[in-house]
């Protein structure tokens, strides 16, 4: 796989996983979601879940520590930012050579670009919040977080997810 198919699949996820409605509720359901998965596949994540600018669901799961919030905390900082997603802007950026401290002088101790938080879109509105996970290696985080998106979104996760190889 190259980073251009993975950009590719990601402005897809960006595309397709949207929802009718995003609420307080609709944050609970994706974060236990999230949470369950993580149980299934055996993982520890922090998971976080804003509605603008509040935080409306934190659970660091056991084996998590602060470290892990400080990475969703600066990782959703980039997507709130930007609204793409966190590892749609570390391939971006791979693929420039640049960084976000080079391109947009954001210090990296409040901004990082390794996967794992997704914008929440709402059709006919836009970016509306960000789910962050934290605590396995990017490209995990990032798929963690897609498969419980798709899920409630009604989305097939095979229309949708990242090539299994990937690009690392």
């Amino acid at each position: 796989m190259t980073i251009d198919t993975d950009l590719a699949r990601l402005a897809l996820q960006e595309e397709r996983l949207q929802f009718d409605a995003f609420d307080q509720r609709s944050a609970w359901a994706l974060g236990s979601r999230i949470k369950a998965l993580s149980e299934e596949a055996g993982v520890a994540l922090a998971i976080e879940i804003r509605l603008g600018k509040d935080t409306v669901f934190f659970y660091g799961m056991p084996g998590t520590g602060p470290t892990n919030a400080d990475w969703a905390r600066r990782k959703r900082n980039s997507v709130e930012l930007l609204h793409t997603s966190s590892y749609a802007l570390n391939l971006k950026l791979e693929k420039e050579g640049s960084t976000l401290e080079a391109k947009q002088g954001l210090p990296l101790r409040d901004y990082a670009t390794h996967g794992g938080s997704v914008p929440i879109r709402v059709r006919g509105v836009g970016v509306v919040g960000v789910v962050t996970v934290s605590g396995i290696p990017q490209r995990d985080d990032h798929a963690m977080a897609i498969k419980a998106l798709a899920e409630l979104c009604g989305v097939p996760l095979h229309e949708v997810a990242l090539d299994e190889r990937g690009t690392g």
